[in-house]
């Protein structure tokens, strides 16, 4: 057995960005979504837009994908596989009540990026591990003005799955700066953040410096 000293260590913890959920100026947030790829690392992009024609989702794929590729982000698509085939993002990432998995990867192929809400579960981790998800997302960690939740894990959810499962993990909800750092510890592999960049005083980029600063001193 290796000696404890020399395990390699867990890799830094990293930024999962989210889009709002409503783009009013597809242009303008077109300019703030490259400040804030410019200011530091980010390892995905999810575009969620809710209650929108699917016309209007493909269009902001079309406009927002070639920003993120560029700086070697992957593009995640939320709740429609079908879209995000069509559209060539790298992966999708679906709901409890979105498609499931196993159908995801039906429609995506075998070379997507599959990610999966799981609450507060990890039975529900754990069945979508097994399903083929290269994601679990728990969540929403603390209150959320983005998204209605009703599910509140503990922290420890993260550090039992990241003892006992590969898989990686997402935490998600009410994410901030000043409290990115514990879900980094307690074992998040990435922190979804949204709102806490989009809305930041000092812009997006600003969010971004400060969230990079923060993960990479969480240790």
């Amino acid at each position: 057995m290796a000696r404890p000293d020399i395990l390699p260590a867990r890799p830094p913890c990293q930024l999962y960005l989210i889009t709002p959920p409503a783009i009013a100026d597809l242009s303008a947030f077109a300019e703030r979504l490259t400040e804030a790829l410019d200011a530091g690392p980010v390892a995905a992009l999810q575009i969620r837009l809710k209650d929108i024609d699917d016309a209007d989702v493909l269009a902001a794929v079309q406009a927002l994908k070639p920003l993120a590729e560029a700086r070697g982000v992957a593009v995640i698509l939320n709740d429609r596989p079908d879209l995000a085939a069509r559209s060539g993002c790298d992966g999708v990432h679906v709901g409890q009540s979105d498609a499931s998995v196993a159908d995801a990867r039906r429609v995506m192929g075998p070379n997507a990026m599959i990610g999966a809400t799981c609450h507060d579960s990890r039975e529900l981790a754990m069945d979508a591990a097994e399903a083929g998800a290269d994601y679990v997302a728990f969540g929403a960690f603390f209150p959320t003005s983005t998204k209605e939740t009703t599910h509140r894990p503990e922290a420890e959810i993260l550090t039992i799955w990241q003892e006992t499962v590969e898989v990686p993990c997402v935490a998600i909800g009410g994410i901030t700066p000043e409290n990115a750092a514990d879900l980094a510890r307690a074992g998040a592999d990435f922190v979804a953040v949204s709102a806490a960049v989009w809305d930041h005083p000092q812009g997006p980029a600003a969010a971004v410096r400060q969230f990079n600063q923060v993960l990479a001193d969480a240790f």
